[in-house]
């Protein structure tokens, strides 16, 4: 449905009231004080239904849920009424207002973050985050996202206001001058009364269609009445009202226990081991012993679950870059789509001669940044809802012995971490808690300076190639480093006016045959081709680079640009939206991605055809490094090892060598050259998606109990 089509819902809800549902309540009221009560009591019930109905639309959600999100938005309507009924008039009519302008407030703010960082933001735990954020540095990107979507303003703010101003109005107009002041009693009881008995009836419908109704596939509304995780689906299930009071009420009363999948016996098997035979990574871990010492379910779980996973073995490249330096690159908003032997000659350089990762993804799991270097740091996929794991292991101070940092230390490696930018999502905790001298330009020891022009003005996004520049250094004598460069230059919006590094080279792309935002993302880029440019020629000049092992991962795609990916890749990836990543209908080809595992002083690239993902850098980087580690307690996998690879999106949809999964259709699809028997297939399915379920638990669980300080030696 066209989005602005969806303003004719003001006609059935609004013109007609009689006729309308739920004017039951006031159709006999009389022309009286009891009369303008029962039109606030209907009109706040009606707009909660209708910004809900008007939401869901506008986003492109799933309709066949409206039962549920209708029903539920009807009783917050009603139950906000019964409220309102009870003030006096001119105070209810002020309430009302206040009430009307928060919701539809709330509702462009949701529609806002989710076309930009792509994600529901949560009352409690959304509002912590947000606060220590520097949300400035969205602004463009906000504005731009408003001026586009003016329709949206209109539907969910300025109508509901004027409708509620404009019937407020007209039945103070028919008030009488004095009213009996017990008589105005009774009657904000009866209409108090009349208000809670709707909303108890209309939420009982509610539970009733969560918990009876047959709905299918894995995430039902049933599962997410009970839990504060995936609240993409919670908005489109239970509607954004039902997600937020929520989250509330989590907040206050704790989460309901979630069911955890029962542990099966070497659920994730390995394959025949090829000869030579080599070791396996792991470590001495007593998981029966952990088991029956569990102060937790969720720590008698995680024991269980390890002491049933095989480790991964060892093979022809462990400890192949033992001793090396470790330069590791988290990079904004990058997508391998981009490099161009022409344009970009070191990316492609790094990206063809060392090690090729044909199939490797980026998904977009919850919080974008801080999601994805979570991914690529510990190994482990991050809840899929707030707190922000990463942040969470900050504060917590959560014990993480396999990052790279904590790794290496113990080696007598120089560990230190660049931003060039505010601290955001704690940082100034999480880095720290890595294993990293961590520097960025506020909240630590020794803050970086920021690159600003004549007039002091800080340039936004700072330069990546300025980064290099300003800290190589700090460590070039320092041998053997573990460097950590999580970059900016890319970061979105992308335009001419809006991005300083756009700007600075867009003199390279103009002649792209691209559209302007695309050769905006492109300039961008630009900038960390210098940047990486300039650290080749310098540890080559400092005799080191033979010496040296690269590895670069994006945090995420250019999620809020999807166009962008189109253009540069050639191909529809079928969204309904290029704003806005929906897994159901979006080709997961769009999270194809380029790994940069590389080193000059390797002799020939190496290519590598295993489904992987950015859960698998860590412990292929540990392998390559000859770092003890225990390859059953991370998420990820070893690339190189006897292991199947697998990518698992925030969907829980999944690839593997053998095929690719949906949640959504609930089918399977082999890959190329893959026979299975019907009867194999199922097994086969049904083992990899509690593979799938027990892996994305795994980040929140080992935080949440500090399970590594328990079981590792």
């Amino acid at each position: 449905m066209n989005r602005t089509a969806a303003g004719c819902l003001f006609v059935s809800l609004f013109v007609r009231r009689k006729e309308a549902p739920g004017c039951i309540i006031v159709s006999n009221i009389k022309d009286t004080d009891d009369e303008g009560m029962g039109k606030r009591i209907f009109v706040l019930e009606a707009l909660s239904v209708y910004m809900e109905l008007v939401f869901h639309i506008y986003m492109g959600l799933d309709m066949r849920y409206a039962p549920l999100f209708l029903c539920a938005s009807a009783a917050w309507g009603f139950l906000a009424a019964a409220a309102v009924s009870l003030l006096p008039e001119r105070a209810g009519r002020a309430v009302g207002a206040i009430l009307i302008l928060l919701m539809s407030v709330v509702y462009m703010a949701e529609f806002i973050c989710k076309k930009i960082l792509q994600q529901y933001y949560q009352i409690v735990g959304g509002l912590d985050t947000a606060a220590g954020n520097h949300l400035g540095d969205y602004l463009a990107a906000v504005w731009q996202a408003l001026r586009e979507n003016i329709p949206g303003l209109f539907l969910l703010v300025v109508l509901p206001l004027g409708v509620w101003i404009l019937t407020v109005r007209r039945a103070g107009k028919k008030e009488p001058e004095e009213t009996n002041e017990r008589t105005g009693k009774i009657g904000r009881w009866k209409m108090t009364a009349l208000a809670l008995g709707a909303a108890a009836v209309f939420f009982a419908c509610f539970l009733a269609g969560v918990f009876f109704l047959p709905w299918k596939g894995e995430i039902t509304p049933a599962y997410l009445a009970r839990t504060d995780l995936y609240t993409d689906d919670q908005v489109e299930q239970l509607g954004l009202g039902t997600m937020l009071l929520q989250d509330v009420r989590h907040s206050i009363f704790g989460t309901p226990g979630e069911t955890m999948p029962q542990v099966e016996e070497a659920a994730e098997g390995q394959q025949e081991p090829e000869e030579p035979v080599y070791d396996h990574n792991q470590m001495d871990i007593d998981f029966e012993g952990l088991t029956a010492a569990a102060s937790s379910d969720e720590e008698r779980w995680l024991s269980e679950y390890f002491g049933s996973v095989q480790p991964a073995q060892q093979n022809e490249y462990t400890g192949m870059f033992e001793g090396y330096n470790v330069i590791f690159i988290t990079a904004e908003g990058f997508s391998g789509y981009m490099i161009d032997p022409e344009l970009t000659p070191t990316l492609y350089q790094m990206s063809t001669e060392g090690f090729v990762f044909k199939n490797f993804y980026t998904p977009l799991h919850f919080t974008s940044t801080s999601g994805g270097e979570f991914q690529n740091l510990t190994g482990l996929y991050p809840r899929a809802g707030f707190p922000v794991s990463l942040t969470e292991s900050g504060k917590r101070s959560t014990y993480l012995p396999f990052t790279l940092a904590n790794a290496l230390n113990g080696e007598d490696y120089t560990s230190i971490g660049y931003h060039f930018n505010q601290n955001m999502y704690g940082r100034e905790l999480s880095h720290p808690n890595l294993g990293y001298e961590w520097r960025q330009a506020d909240a630590c020891g020794r803050p970086v300076t920021k690159e600003t022009n004549e007039s002091g003005r800080e340039y936004w996004p700072q330069s990546d190639d300025y980064m290099v520049e300003q800290t190589f250094a700090d460590y070039v004598d320092r041998e053997p480093f573990n460097i950590y460069y999580l970059t900016i230059s890319m970061h979105l919006p992308y335009g001419y006016d809006s991005n300083e590094m756009s700007r600075r080279n867009w003199e390279q792309v103009e002649d792209l045959p691209y559209s302007d935002k695309t050769k905006a993302y492109m300039a961008a880029g630009m900038e960390l081709e210098k940047g990486l440019t300039h650290l080749l020629e310098d540890l080559e000049e400092a005799g080191i680079a033979d010496h040296t092992l690269i590895a670069m991962a994006p945090d995420h795609v250019p999620y809020s640009d999807l166009d962008i990916l189109e253009e540069l890749a050639g191909r529809d990836f079928g969204s309904d939206s290029v704003e806005t990543l929906d897994e159901e209908n979006v080709d997961l080809d769009v999270y194809r991605n380029t790994w940069i595992l590389w080193s000059a002083g390797m002799k020939e690239p190496v290519e590598v055809e295993k489904i992987c993902s950015q859960v698998d850098i860590l412990p292929t980087m540990l392998n390559l490094l000859g770092v003890e580690y225990d390859s059953r307690l991370l998420a990820g996998t070893d690339v190189f090892s006897d292991q199947e690879g697998m990518a698992i999106f925030f969907s829980r949809s999944w690839i593997t060598d053998q095929g690719t999964y949906s949640r959504y259709t609930e089918e399977f699809q082999p890959a190329p050259g893959v026979e299975m028997t019907e009867e194999e297939q199922n097994v086969y399915v049904e083992n990899k998606k509690y593979v799938a379920d027990c892996r994305l638990r795994l980040g929140e669980l080992i935080i949440e109990t500090d399970y590594y300080r328990k079981a590792v030696p």
